[in-house]
């Protein structure tokens, strides 16, 4: 049986990966703060689950956690690093930057260093990041959200770098999604994509090894002109 941890599955990309990925067969770990969504969402799947709280903030204490939850399932071969928090910053506040300092960056970096080191130990593994179109922006509406993801997209990268460099066959997917419908998004943007059509573009990439992503596909024409922006052009409309 095919065995998958998702980070941050309670809601949202997550919670529908959930859904899509146990409809092809995987036993899931389930890890977020919320338990009682978790254990909502594991009994609605089929097939039997495993559910884990944690809060990815407190980075040592969920690093132990991961790695408790992998010995617990035994045959880990992919883990999706899912949890983030954005905020718009109209005025600069050291508490809504530090939570997306120590979600986006401090915790996905130590669920990263265990990830890898285990499937390095493993001789094999599969490691998919959720990143942001918005790693490609350097507005001053949301500063510290976008150099979050900015280091999630620069960081996967440097991951796939080592794990070539190992020469085992270990895959890093990094995911960078435009809009899509969860309560991180604030209205109806343009080209805003349902979760569900959101994930079914996700799955197939993560079936075939990708190692980049946009969801949905639309959104790498923007990342490229957003990559050719003049930084004053963009500090005028972002």
């Amino acid at each position: 049986m095919k065995q998958g941890i998702i980070i941050g599955a309670s809601s949202g990309i997550g919670r529908e990966l959930a859904v899509q990925l146990a409809a092809k067969g995987y036993q899931l770990g389930l890890v977020a703060r919320r338990l009682n969504k978790l254990e909502e969402l594991s009994i609605s799947l089929p097939g039997e689950h495993f559910v884990y709280q944690a809060d990815v903030s407190q980075a040592e204490q969920s690093q132990q956690g991961l790695t408790d939850l992998i010995d617990t399932m035994g045959n880990v071969e992919l883990i999706v690093l899912n949890s983030g928090v954005g905020q718009q910053e109209k005025k600069l506040d050291w508490d809504i930057q530090c939570e997306m300092i120590d979600v986006n960056i401090r915790g996905f970096a130590a669920l990263t260093v265990v990830s890898m080191n285990y499937f390095r130990n493993r001789g094999s593994g599969h490691l998919v990041g959720i990143s942001s179109v918005a790693a490609h922006m350097s507005g001053g509406l949301a500063p510290t959200y976008a150099a979050t993801k900015a280091f999630v997209s620069s960081y996967l990268n440097g991951m796939r770098s080592r794990a070539e460099y190992s020469k085992l066959p270990i895959t890093v997917t990094t995911v960078e999604p435009g809009f899509v419908d969860t309560p991180m998004v604030q209205g109806t943007p343009l080209w805003t994509a349902s979760v569900e059509r959101a994930v079914a573009q996700l799955v197939p990439a993560i079936m075939n090894k990708k190692g980049h992503v946009y969801i949905t596909k639309r959104w790498r024409y923007v990342a490229w002109l957003l990559n050719l922006m003049p930084k004053w052009l963009m500090r005028k409309y972002f």
